[in-house]
């Protein structure tokens, strides 16, 4: 693992993508400061100072797609319950990959892919986290959220939390590569918050009210019988 730290960029992920050729597999990028972030969908990620984390796992596992990696933002999100487990909190996973704490949002994550002349030139995960904001920070934002700090009453180490997620992301990736998502399957459903209980799914055009039923092997969401590789619980 190589870490990399930026004092300010418009985003980790973005300064991931314009450099990939020049990052080393296994590469983490990291700031404080991020001008431009953003989410799944182009959901806005805002910068609540200097103690927060911004960061990118920056993988080249090969050379061609494979499909365990459209599960590595579910992995990420499993590595990032258990870190804030170690902060005497219960963090539960709202599929596929959103963290929340006593049902608040604590964290958002992006995966995206560079290809080139049909080659996999690598993977980017990005992850946004709160880790240290005061209640008033969160007053013009439209959704509800909460920083680590806020839940355990006391600053958070922005530089140790980092240095736990990244060991826990790196002693399971390449396990999770070789065997997928079943390999850690139990240890996800084990923080997830929406089996049994009614759901509306989300995926592109489509909007579905029902009870989620289980996640498969692949690690898709099952509604209403129909089976869900792709969307958001909403």
């Amino acid at each position: 693992m190589i870490k990399k730290h930026l004092n300010e960029v418009n985003s980790t992920n973005t300064y991931a993508k314009e450099h990939i050729k020049n990052i080393k597999d296994k590469t983490v990028i990291y700031t404080s400061h991020q001008t431009g972030g953003r989410g799944r969908f182009n959901r806005v990620w805002v910068d609540l100072g200097d103690e927060n984390l911004f960061l990118s796992f920056v993988l080249k596992p090969s050379k061609d797609l494979k499909p365990v990696y459209s599960n590595l933002t579910q992995y990420t999100a499993l590595k990032l319950a258990e870190t804030f487990k170690e902060y005497s909190i219960n963090p539960q996973i709202k599929w596929p990959n959103d963290i929340l704490i006593n049902g608040k949002k604590i964290s958002g994550i992006l995966a995206e892919s560079v290809m080139s002349e049909g080659k996999l030139k690598g993977l980017i995960i990005g992850v946004g986290l709160n880790l240290n904001a005061k209640e008033e920070d969160f007053s013009q934002i439209d959704k509800i959220v909460t920083a680590l700090n806020l839940e355990i009453k006391k600053s958070v180490d922005k530089n140790v939390f980092l240095n736990k997620f990244c060991k826990n992301f790196f002693d399971g990736y390449d396990n999770f590569l070789e065997h997928g998502f079943i390999s850690i399957k139990s240890e996800y459903e084990s923080y997830a918050n929406f089996i049994g209980k009614e759901v509306t799914i989300k995926n592109f055009s489509t909007t579905i009210k029902g009870i989620a039923e289980k996640i498969t092997d692949n690690g898709a969401i099952i509604v209403e019988g129909q089976e869900f590789l792709t969307g958001d619980i909403i």
